[in-house]
């Protein structure tokens, strides 16, 4: 008993030994505030820390979900009860030894005294070591008397500003129900969201790389994370009236500027107007001008011409089937899966809601609380496809919300606050989804199936088998409570609540990657602390605006098309050439795969033939990714037996510009008798006029006086004017000033 006093006396005064400075201080008084300084060690205050801190609890070891080696913790220490029963009880209470502590299995495998396949985790005698001890030497407890709750954590400073090469300390302070606070930084895990412009080492000591960037370094400690927002701005200087001097059309230019000032970047220059137009067709209707769009944009002198230019297009047929194509990705299901009729119809509605400009909110919300027939309300396919609760719970917090909630199904969210819990109550909201017909019958599905809301169905937690009640994942002021006729309405009203900011900000980032190249948040739908926004400054103002307008995406479009920002210049100064995360210039990108299809028809003058579609279709008409098309494949249109099939391949690869130069259709369409190779051959225009079709129609641009001079001669010179004219369209359908977007 003399020796675990002593012990434990030694313990504490090391505890109590420990330093007060500034750390502590309380920010509106800066009074040192008391170390948390408790007689007796508690396993959840204490002995978790040390699990967490040193990796026993991780994905990797025996957080895993069956564990390693016959030994089992949840998930990061998130249950508490789970993990004392694990140390203390399970394998007949072999792990801990309170008659000699030091013996005790749990210790001697840390320090690699025994073999032990996570390696030596601490050394005798350390921190760690102490505190177990001590905690098995007082009896092992699952609870003290008088033991506090841990109630938050927060970093000493969560903004940084560093110069190359700088390093800089982390500090994380605990803060418990008794008032007390407690030095965490030695038992908090560190993340770097890109360790090459930020590392940072166990301890928390964050240094910064040799070139400018920014990034988000991660802390976690228990379950409660903390992100600090680390920026390394260039060392060069740029005048401040520079930036004053730049024109500006709206807040995101405001907002954008200031940003770039911030971190000393130069933004490109305006883009001449053939980037502009052909920028604003692409992005708004998918499709490139016709040449006498282009002419006509060009040669004009009208200041509003941008303005009117947006207005026509968000008004033009194409902008429902380009918008409704991109939203299909996301929703679209496998018709072999659920049967063709059901899935036209959902292509149908989805593609109504874009043509009638539905506001957000109303397409959200007619989709969540859809009901009826199959084959008489498409919306209603969204229950025929995912028809279990926890498969909706996924779907809906990440498409509306932002939020990946699929962790927490089967342990507590690694990156974030949501609980098992949180999951299956918000899964409970679809509980009572009931399905009536003959249901599904894979590879052709082709019954009607009707969905209506049940009088009965529930969802249980899979560890304590409790009956959970439908809830949203946090409050909201006058939040409404679930109806008994169909939850499902409670929870659309929760989601498209002008209060829910995950609603407006995860579409607002959507449409915001679109059209410039790259999202606020990327992905663009992962909203989470530790995946903060590029600016959160410029999403909380565009989701404002979003909401003020009642969700109108045209007029989001608009606001973000108007902007400075959006007809910034591709071609990067030497102050922005390796920035891509602030928009100081555009973000090149390949022009999506339909957009790409449907410019090679027009350029070509020739029609794409698609199976079950009416002739003259186009592909952003295409209702199936089953629709055979090795084109659509080859430039990274979804595979629609992957699940989800959202994910679509952005990148460009050898193999596109192969079939660029290669594939037998493109040649085909080059050499059509009805074509606009054979017409431009057949015609009396002058080789200076053909010329000059060929760079509109495919480039939207006059040619310059070199590439006019050499394309001339080569058309005036030649007997076979057809066969140049054709080589000249292969050879500039090839060139990356095609498929890539300036």
């Amino acid at each position: 008993m003399r020796v675990i006093a002593f012990r434990l006396i030694a313990f504490l005064a090391v505890v109590s030994a420990a330093p007060t400075d500034d750390l502590f201080a309380d920010p509106a008084t800066s009074v040192p505030a008391p170390l948390v300084t408790r007689s007796a060690v508690s396993f959840e205050l204490d002995v978790q820390p040390v699990l967490a801190a040193y990796g026993c609890n991780a994905g990797a070891c025996h957080g895993k979900q069956r564990g390693q080696n016959g030994f089992q913790l949840s998930l990061l220490g998130f249950d508490s009860d789970f993990d004392f029963a694990a140390v203390t009880r399970e394998a007949r209470g072999r792990r801990i030894f309170p008659a000699a502590p030091e013996q005790s299995l749990l210790l001697r495998k840390a320090t690699a005294e025994l073999p032990h396949g996570g390696g030596k985790r601490f050394d005798v005698g350390s921190d760690a070591y102490q505190i177990l001890v001590h905690w098995i030497e007082q009896g092992a407890g699952r609870r003290v008397e008088g033991e506090p709750d841990l109630e938050r954590v927060e970093l000493r400073s969560s903004k940084f500003s560093l110069t190359p090469e700088e390093s800089v300390p982390l500090e994380v302070v605990a803060h418990y129900s008794d008032g007390s606070r407690r030095d965490v930084t030695p038992m908090t895990s560190y993340l770097s969201n890109d360790a090459a412009v930020v590392s940072v080492t166990d301890s928390g000591v964050m240094t910064a790389g040799e070139l400018p960037g920014e990034t988000a370094v991660m802390a976690r400690y228990m379950n409660h994370i903390r992100v600090a927002d680390v920026v390394i701005p260039r060392q060069e200087k740029i005048p401040a009236d520079e930036y004053a001097g730049l024109s500006r059309e709206n807040f995101i230019d405001d907002l954008v500027f200031a940003k770039l000032q911030e971190l000393a970047i130069r933004p490109s220059s305006q883009v001449p107007d053939h980037v502009l137009l052909r920028r604003a067709f692409t992005d708004i209707i998918g499709r490139l001008p016709s040449v006498e769009e282009a002419r006509a944009f060009l040669d004009s002198d009208d200041e509003g011409k941008r303005e009117r230019l947006i207005d026509e297009l968000l008004d033009r047929p194409e902008y429902a089937d380009h918008w409704a194509n991109q939203w299909a990705d996301l929703l679209r299901p496998n018709p072999y899966r659920v049967g063709i009729k059901a899935v036209l119809n959902y292509d149908d509605w989805i593609r109504d809601q874009f043509r009638r400009n539905v506001p957000y909110d109303q397409f959200v919300h007619a989709l969540v609380t859809a009901k009826g027939s199959t084959w008489q309300n498409g919306a209603v396919t969204l229950y025929r496809d995912r028809r279990s609760p926890d498969e909706m719970a996924t779907l809906v917090s990440q498409l509306f919300l932002g939020v990946r909630l699929e962790c927490a199904k089967c342990h507590h969210h690694p990156f974030e606050r949501w609980s098992q819990r949180d999951f299956y109550e918000f899964s409970a909201f679809f509980a009572r989804v009931g399905h009536k017909g003959t249901g599904l019958s894979p590879p052709i599905s082709g019954s009607e199936e009707v969905v209506f809301v049940s009088d009965r169905g529930e969802v249980k937690h899979p560890v304590s088998g409790e009956v959970l009640e439908p809830r949203p994942l946090f409050d909201l002021v006058g939040s409404s409570e679930p109806t008994p006729q169909d939850p499902r309405q409670q929870l659309a009203d929760w989601m498209t609540s002008t209060q829910n900011d995950y609603f407006a900000k995860v579409q607002v980032n959507r449409i915001w990657a679109a059209l410039m190249g790259r999202g606020l948040v990327e992905p663009v739908d992962d909203l989470r602390s530790t995946n903060p926004p590029t600016s959160p400054e410029l999403l909380d103002a565009l989701a404002a605006a979003f909401q003020q307008s009642g969700y109108d995406q045209k007029q989001l479009i608009k606001m973000i098309a108007m902007s400075r920002v959006y007809s910034l210049a591709s071609e990067a100064n030497d102050a922005n050439v390796s920035d891509r995360l602030n928009y100081s210039r555009h973000y090149r990108q390949r022009l999506r795969a339909e957009v790409l299809l449907d410019a090679v028809a027009d350029v070509t003058e020739t029609t794409t033939g698609f199976a079950a579609m009416p002739d003259g279709s186009r592909a952003s008409q295409v209702w199936t990714h089953r629709i055979g098309s090795l084109f659509l494949d080859t430039f990274g249109r979804p595979d629609q037996n992957q699940d989800p099939p959202c994910e679509r391949t952005t990148d460009s690869t050898v193999t596109q510009s192969l079939h660029l130069m290669n594939s037998r259709e493109i040649d085909g369409r080059i050499r059509s008798d009805q074509g606009r190779a054979a017409r431009l051959a057949s015609s009396e225009l002058t080789a200076s006029e053909v010329v000059e079709e060929l760079y509109l129609a495919i480039f939207t641009r006059y040619p310059e006086p070199q590439e006019a001079t050499y394309a001339v001669e080569l058309v005036a010179s030649e007997e076979n004017r057809r066969g140049v004219i054709e080589d000249l369209l292969w050879a500039m359908l090839n060139a990356p000033e095609f498929a890539i977007q300036n």
